[in-house]
């Protein structure tokens, strides 16, 4: 079965992207001495305890401590029921657990909700891409229709400035006059986002030199993987591809082989075409932003339609999706064992503050 005709050229670009990643991959191993299926995840560093922060939006405690208390409040959202935790429920792995949220005007989103857990190791946010940053992806949930729904920046800022506690808040976290506004307010959250980091999985100290950390099914599971060609997209220090700058995404076609049994069964291929709705540019049909697979075993449903329930069927959809293979169930419960060891440790899993 082909790609999907006018992708080809795309796919034939993003095929170049993922040649020289695995490429990489195959050098070390050569200097290394090892395998290279082996060596894949042998010379990947662990998830750093501290995310990226960019130049123009350093933490600070008083920053942290205000972006903690708006990513708990309501009055973020247009019937005051709804904050960032309702979807992004950092006791259930950043999720909803629904194929799709409910925004504060009744309207169903879109899309799945992605997990916010280590998105500050993402380029891109949103599964098409669009936002270049966690502060325009704040921005972007506020004002749309189906999530937050606030009619507008002024909207937002009056709910949020009538109480004086905000207002000392964003003084003593921004300071000057201009210290309470839509900018820094995005910036506060997505300061306390970027804390939401999840180090010290058992895979984390595997690569750091504990051999015991991972089992033996686990460790089958990870050689399944790369044999299996998942490590094509799923590499990296967040398992969503290779480091990439600021506002520059890593995307895959999905399905990438149209035709399969799955594509009607859980409504695969719709009117949704990825990245190329926030682009308009032709070539980027059906491209979405590989996810990462860091607590993978706790964001059910899967993908951007949430129609997958379970993480071994997502395993046994994606391998003949992606890469046109069926595995046998002995594989696909060795891979779920080994994205297990993908769930770590989130450094705060805060009580919802007082306001």
């Amino acid at each position: 079965m082909l790609h999907n005709t006018p992708n080809l050229f795309i796919y034939a670009m993003h095929s170049v992207k993922i040649f020289r990643c695995l490429l990489l991959v195959y050098s070390a191993a050569s200097l290394a001495g090892l395998s290279p299926y082996a060596s894949a995840f042998e010379t990947m560093p662990a998830l750093p305890a501290q995310a990226p922060v960019p130049h123009d939006n350093p933490p600070n405690a008083a920053k942290l401590k205000l972006g903690r208390q708006l990513y708990f409040d309501t009055r973020l959202s247009l019937n005051a029921k709804i904050s960032c935790n309702t979807c992004h429920d950092l006791t259930q792995g950043g999720v909803d657990h629904r194929a799709l949220s409910t925004g504060a005007s009744g309207k169903q989103a879109r899309r799945s909700t992605p997990t916010v857990l280590n998105a500050a190791f993402q380029s891109v946010q949103f599964w098409d891409g669009r936002a270049e940053s966690i502060e325009a992806a704040i921005k972007d949930h506020l004002l749309d229709p189906s999530i937050m729904g606030m009619p507008g920046q002024r909207a937002v800022l009056k709910r949020i400035g009538s109480r004086a506690a905000y207002r000392h808040g964003f003084n003593k976290a921004f300071g000057g006059p201009a210290a309470l506004s839509f900018d820094n307010l995005a910036k506060a959250i997505a300061a306390y986002v970027r804390t939401l980091t999840t180090p010290d999985s058992p895979f984390d100290r595997y690569v750091k030199g504990d051999k015991k950390a991972l089992s033996k099914q686990a460790l089958r599971g990870m050689q399944q993987f790369q044999e299996a060609g998942c490590v094509a997209c799923h590499f990296g220090i967040n398992f969503s591809g290779p480091p990439m700058p600021m506002g520059e995404g890593f995307y895959e076609l999905f399905p990438n082989y149209l035709g399969s049994r799955y594509d009607k069964q859980y409504n695969l291929v719709t009117d949704d075409q990825g990245h190329y709705e926030a682009t308009k540019d032709p070539i980027h049909k059906r491209l979405f932003r590989v996810s990462s697979l860091r607590n993978i075993a706790l964001t059910a449903p899967y993908f951007h339609t949430g129609t997958v329930a379970t993480l071994d069927e997502a395993i046994r959809v994606m391998a003949v999706t992606q890469l046109q293979k069926e595995l046998a169930d002995d594989q696909v419960a060795d891979i779920e064992a080994f994205l297990h060891t993908l769930t770590g440790r989130l450094q705060e899993t805060p009580a919802v503050p007082r306001h």
